[in-house]
């Protein structure tokens, strides 16, 4: 297998470790507590993941049978490299606020039971699609954000933002449970 592939699997399933370890014996009244009227929980961390994630998974199979077509601007936009490294960059630094760039991906106040189950299949599904992308040419295959049609980066970068993303949310969700009114 293709050793960056390799790389992302499991830098995603360390993410899921660690999420599991921070956050799999917290009651549900823990996974739901919010900082902050504006601020999120853990769990709508976990969900936030979950709901971004979902979003690939139309373009996944088309991957993988090599069904899927590159539109115009994935063909000929000059800022691909751009977008993939400005977003890599922007989700490594915590310190820079992001709001979600859809209401999609946004997740709800309270969160059902059995988020971190949901949030580690989910990690082993995306690990799945991440390996079935093997063979593919990672700097040559070029997405289109499923979140601003005219953000496009490649394959790697596709990876890397996935990894960042989940990294981010999980240092925000274990901040919330450092807080001083989080309930122990």
């Amino acid at each position: 297998m293709n050793s960056r592939i390799e790389e992302v699997v499991k830098e995603l399933e360390s993410a899921g470790s660690d999420a599991r370890q921070s956050f799999g014996s917290l009651s549900e009244k823990q996974l739901n507590w919010k900082p902050s009227e504006k601020g999120w929980s853990v769990a709508q961390c976990l969900d936030h993941l979950i709901r971004s994630n979902v979003e690939f998974d139309d373009d996944w199979p088309k991957l993988h049978t090599g069904t899927r077509t590159s539109s115009f601007v994935e063909k000929w936009s000059p800022l691909t490299g751009f977008w993939g490294r400005f977003l890599i960059k922007t989700l490594a630094n915590d310190a820079k606020k992001a709001k979600a760039p859809s209401k999609a991906i946004v997740p709800p106040s309270d969160i059902e039971p059995g988020i971190v189950d949901r949030f580690l299949e989910n990690i082993e599904i995306t690990n799945k699609n991440i390996t079935a992308c093997n063979g593919l040419d990672l700097k040559k295959t070029i997405l289109t954000s499923p979140f601003l049609g005219i953000v496009t980066y490649n394959l790697d970068d596709a990876f890397s933002i996935l990894v960042e993303h989940t990294k981010r949310h999980i240092r925000q969700a274990k901040r919330v449970t450092e807080n001083e009114g989080f309930p122990r």
